[in-house]
């Protein structure tokens, strides 16, 4: 591998292009992501880069090709390199050596910046809490996935789109209870996984070169990892907080590397929200808080349920009143909903408390009289969102709240999963969405709240996007309706 880098604080555009001279760069990868949150690039020779492209940006994109972006007649856009996201690609050595950068998107022609660029809402989201009075967000998604030792889909992708050809996938794990023989002599059971040692966590190696590249190649601090409660190779790792946009950066940079190092060990990772039946799915739970003058105003030390201030009920105000909309963001898939059902560990029910995993937003109490410790937990998200516009948009919420001085009611300190409908009612206990359309159904009546950092395009190609998704996915019959059905 080659060595790591790192760049200097406020590094110009001179500094940049003599760091890739003086290294001997052979390549230079630019990256951003679509509307729906997948990881684009393009390579572009090192010796290429002037000082004018981190101002007017690269002219190297067709916008009409990347999903969400913009039609034929307006495709010519520009890619404009940030300075601090320069770092060395480990799985490229000389004489390919490449470095890369994540980008701004911006129109070609007239020189404006892309309003469905992503990262422009979540750039927007950090100029709002500016705005509204704070100085700094800090941010800590959980991110869950599985790593498989193959997936085989049946006949094959054409299958969804022929008349008359169904569809149907293997997994393939070693950890697996429905594999025979393996790395492990002794598979792990359905929710068996959860923080197991080696050698029946046979992916801590994985984990151990994932952690290894992230923090001496991309400089990003991890706090822990482990296995998760799934069998069949669900893994968790953890990185340090960090601010809204930079966070938003950092997860991409880990989808990338875990994808790169479970392809390394002959395997596939997948962010998939719930890719096994009967067992627990990926979530993204996410950490957050708000700042003003190097305090936490989450924090009120003299609070006795918890130690959170008033802005803190505020925000989990907003963040509850607007949860069923915020799931069609931060559950964008109609696989998302196969995790969001009772029974899974996952958050189907919008209450707040402190240290309730039942509740969707929750108040973490390992710690007392901690005041950067304290923090918000939202555990609706999984994995399969489109970070920039997730984070951007819990933002949103939870600032509404602050704004309307939005009272989340009192914690409910039940295990909400085995309350009766009637008590759930009691309570003020509501539900989360069952289907990516009824999420969708909310956003469209409650979106107000986003339009300080979603332009309007944005949220329209978004939910049209979204739309034809949940379509495609209804129109086609499953192996399952097949047995339940042929009879009929």
């Amino acid at each position: 591998m080659i060595a790591s880098t790192t760049v200097p604080a406020g590094a110009t555009a001179e500094t940049i292009i003599d760091k890739l001279k003086a290294e001997e760069v052979r390549w230079l990868d630019l990256q951003f992501v679509d509307l729906t949150g997948l990881l684009q690039h393009v390579t572009t020779p090192a010796n290429m880069l002037e000082a004018r492209h981190f101002s007017e940006g690269i002219p190297k994109l067709d916008g009409s090709s990347i999903r969400g972006f913009t039609d034929i007649h307006e495709s010519d856009m520009r890619l404009e390199p940030q300075t601090k996201t320069l770092r060395a690609l480990p799985w490229y050595n000389p004489p390919h050596k490449t470095y890369r950068m994540v980008c701004n998107i911006w129109e070609g022609y007239r020189h404006e910046r892309f309003s469905r660029d992503p990262r422009y809402a979540a750039e927007r989201a950090e100029q709002q809490a500016k705005d509204q009075g704070f100085d700094i967000s800090f941010w800590g998604p959980e991110l869950e996935f599985f790593i498989f030792d193959k997936v085989q889909i049946d006949p094959s992708p054409l299958g969804t789109t022929q008349p008359g050809s169904g569809n149907g996938y293997k997994i393939e794990s070693s950890e697996a209870p429905w594999t025979s023989g393996g790395f492990n002599l002794l598979p792990f059971p359905l929710k068996g996984g959860y923080y197991a040692a080696p050698p029946r966590d046979g992916l801590a190696d994985l984990r151990n070169e994932i952690c290894f590249m992230l923090e001496d190649y991309f400089g990003i601090k991890v706090e822990a990892h482990h296995h998760e409660v799934a069998t069949a190779g669900q893994c968790e790792v953890n990185i340090r907080f960090a601010p809204l946009v930079d966070m938003a950066d950092n997860i991409m940079t880990m989808k990338m590397v875990i994808k790169r190092v479970a392809q390394q060990y002959n395997k596939v990772a997948t962010f998939m929200p719930k890719p096994l039946f009967g067992d627990n799915g990926s979530g993204m739970h996410t950490h957050q808080s708000l700042w003003k003058d190097g305090h936490n105003t989450f924090y009120d030390a003299s609070e006795p349920y918890a130690e959170v201030s008033q802005t803190c009920r505020y925000y989990i105000g907003g963040l509850m009143e607007h949860s069923r909309a915020l799931t069609a963001i931060t559950n964008p898939t109609t696989n998302s909903y196969r995790r969001l059902v009772p029974g899974y560990e996952a958050p189907v029910f919008i209450a707040w408390a402190r240290g309730n995993r039942s509740a969707n937003c929750r108040v973490p109490v390992y710690e007392k009289t901690v005041e950067k410790a304290k923090r918000v937990e939202f555990r609706t998200p999984d994995p399969s969102c489109n970070i920039y516009l997730a984070l951007a948009a819990m933002q949103a919420a939870g600032l509404d709240g602050v704004k309307r001085k939005i009272d989340p009611g009192n914690p409910v300190d039940e295990d909400i999963y085995h309350l009766t409908k009637h008590r759930r009612t009691e309570l003020g206990v509501r539900e989360l969405p069952g289907s990516l359309n009824e999420a969708l159904d909310s956003l469209e009546s409650d979106h107000d709240f986003l339009s300080s950092v979603f332009p309007k395009d944005l949220f329209e190609h978004y939910y049209t996007l979204k739309r034809r998704e949940a379509l495609e996915v209804s129109l086609r019959p499953t192996p399952l309706e097949f047995s339940m059905y042929l009879d009929a």
